[in-house]
């Protein structure tokens, strides 16, 4: 299974991005819990949002919520975060990752993408 992130980069404060995760190799989709993990300088990586396997309600933490939307579109097997209103302390790296088992997924257990840069000044 490979997660490839993309959509980052250096926005003004107020500004959007949209950033994809393609999901590929042996795999059904809809099988995973998925997340979208931030990690910036010096500090731990911290889960922002996510589905769990089910697919019924996001989960968002509380730092984004009303800024961040998660969706998928299974055609593409692509998970999507929309970021609005950035801020300084949104600077990280945004990484994807999947999971079987565990919801959000675990650095352990789940598949993880490199990341896509998000820079915001």
């Amino acid at each position: 299974v490979q997660l490839v992130e993309s959509g980052g980069g250096s926005v003004e404060v107020g500004g959007s991005l949209r950033l994809s995760c393609t999901v590929s190799g042996h795999t059904l989709f809809d099988s995973y819990n998925m997340g979208w993990f931030r990690q910036a300088p010096g500090k731990e990586r911290e889960g922002v949002a996510g589905f769990d396997v089910g697919r019924r309600t996001p989960y968002y933490v509380d730092s984004v919520k009303g800024r961040f939307t998660i969706s998928q579109d299974h055609a593409r097997n692509t998970l999507i975060l929309e970021i609005d209103s950035l801020a300084p302390e949104d600077t990280a790296m945004y990484y994807c990752a999947a999971d079987h088992g565990s919801c959000p997924p675990s650095r352990n257990t789940g598949y993880w993408g490199q990341g896509t840069q998000v820079t915001v000044s």
